[in-house]
C-alpha cells in the first residue's frame, strides 16, 4: 500500500486548505484511516480519524473546524480545514490501518504512513 498526501501550503489565519491523500493498492476490507500532524519537539498529535463505515472522531483542537472523508471510489481521503489557526501549523500525515476501529487516534494502530505535506498558517 502507498499513501500520497498533497493539497498543503500557506494560509493566513481565518483561511481554509483541503488535504488529500491518494492510497494505491489492495486495502483491506475493514479498514480505517486518520490524520495526524507534527509539529518540532512535539509528540505527533492525532487529528481525525474514519472508519470504513464513515464513523468519525476528532482531536477536540479541530472539532467543527476540520471535517474528515473518504471516496471509496477514488480511494482518495479528504481533510478539509476551515478557521485555521497558527497553531494549525505542522506537517500533515494520512496514514491507514486495518482490523476494528476504535474511535481513538492512538498512531500505533495505523501500519501505513504517507510521507507528509507541510500547512502553514500566518499573517
Amino acid at each position: 500500500l502507498q499513501l500520497v498526501e498533497s493539497g498543503g501550503g500557506s494560509v493566513q489565519p481565518g483561511g481554509s486548505l483541503r488535504l488529500s491523500c491518494t492510497v494505491s493498492g489492495n486495502i483491506h476490507s475493514t479498514y480505517y484511516m486518520g490524520w495526524f500532524r507534527e509539529v518540532p519537539v512535539k509528540e505527533r498529535e492525532g487529528v481525525a480519524s474514519i472508519s470504513y463505515v464513515d464513523r468519525t472522531t476528532y482531536a477536540d483542537s479541530v472539532k467543527g473546524r476540520f471535517t474528515i472523508s473518504f471516496d471509496n471510489a477514488k480511494n482518495i481521503l479528504y481533510l478539509n480545514m476551515n478557521s485555521l489557526e497558527p497553531e494549525d501549523t505542522a506537517v500533515y500525515y494520512c496514514a491507514l490501518g486495518s482490523g476494528v476501529w476504535v474511535p481513538s487516534l492512538d498512531a500505533e494502530s495505523y501500519k501505513y504512513w504517507g510521507q507528509g505535506t507541510q500547512v502553514t498558517v500566518s499573517s
